[in-house]
């Protein structure tokens, strides 16, 4: 029996997955919608989806919609705020490098994310985590390097013995992208409405990325409201491994020593960090 204590594996495992299939749906759709349109269809529509998952969580548990407290509204629109500009960067960035050397980059996160966590939130990191961080990060510097002459590097059952957790992060979730998708819309009809209207013509493919987002932003909430934020974005490296397979099998580029090796290294540290737990 899988121990409640560890959910947060399995949900940040699928929460990695469903970030580089997104990662790679609106790198795709830079082109046509440019980044800040790119940027909007993560939380334009993620937002539906989002109000689904906070319905059937709410449908299933028969508790009341979540009254948080006033210190939530800061760090939620802080949050928010921080991730659209994260994002557009982001997108901006895969126009310039490879999917894989991009998402390498934005794996460093560990490291601040640890620090982080002990500063602000009190997060306890042993000697065993720290080592497992160094290990995985330095596994992604590796990949990340350039080689020589390179140019570019029972579901209700668990759900109602585990509501608490569950409602709140659903709830968080729900009104950041709430918040992201006014922001955006806001700012577009403002500024360029055409974008507006190009996002309105890619719905097809933009629905499915916002699906993605949605389902990506839900696990990795549920992993953080069970285990510290150093423990889910060191485990969150192997989005490294997702992002490497997805330029090997779809856009056809080689993986070489240096990138295997940081591969290796990648998946010791998640070794390491799942065994000191």
């Amino acid at each position: 029996m899988f121990a409640a204590s560890l959910l947060w594996v399995p949900f940040t495992l699928l929460a990695a997955a469903g970030q580089t299939a997104r990662n790679a749906m609106q790198r795709e759709l830079t082109t046509a919608l440019g980044t800040v349109g790119a940027t909007h269809v993560r939380f334009l529509f993620g937002f539906p989806f989002a109000l689904v998952f906070l319905a059937v969580v709410l449908t299933a548990t028969g508790l009341p919609i979540p009254k948080p407290p006033a210190v939530f509204w800061p760090w939620i629109v802080l949050g928010a705020g921080a991730q659209i500009l994260a994002t557009a960067l982001m997108l901006a960035t895969m126009n310039d490098r490879s999917f894989v050397l991009t998402i390498a980059y934005i794996k460093t996160e560990a490291i601040q994310a640890a620090l982080f966590g002990l500063i602000f939130l009190g997060d306890h990191v042993t000697l065993g985590m720290v080592v497992a961080i160094l290990a995985a990060t330095a596994g992604v510097v590796a990949m990340s390097l350039k080689g020589k002459g390179a140019t570019e590097g029972g579901t209700r059952p668990v759900l109602l013995g585990l509501p608490s957790f569950v409602l709140a992060a659903t709830f968080t979730v729900t009104v950041g992208l709430l918040m992201q998708a006014g922001v955006l819309t806001l700012y577009l009809a403002v500024r360029d409405r055409a974008v507006l209207h190009a996002i309105a013509r890619a719905w097809r493919p933009s629905l499915f990325a916002g699906f993605m987002g949605a389902t990506a932003s839900e696990f990795w909430f549920l992993a953080f409201a069970l285990t510290s934020v150093a423990n889910v974005r060191t485990l969150a490296l192997v989005e490294v491994l997702f992002a490497q397979a997805i330029s090997y099998f779809i856009f056809k580029q080689a993986t070489t020593n240096r990138e295997a090796l940081g591969m290796t290294l990648i998946v010791a540290g998640v070794a390491l960090l799942i065994w000191v737990q």
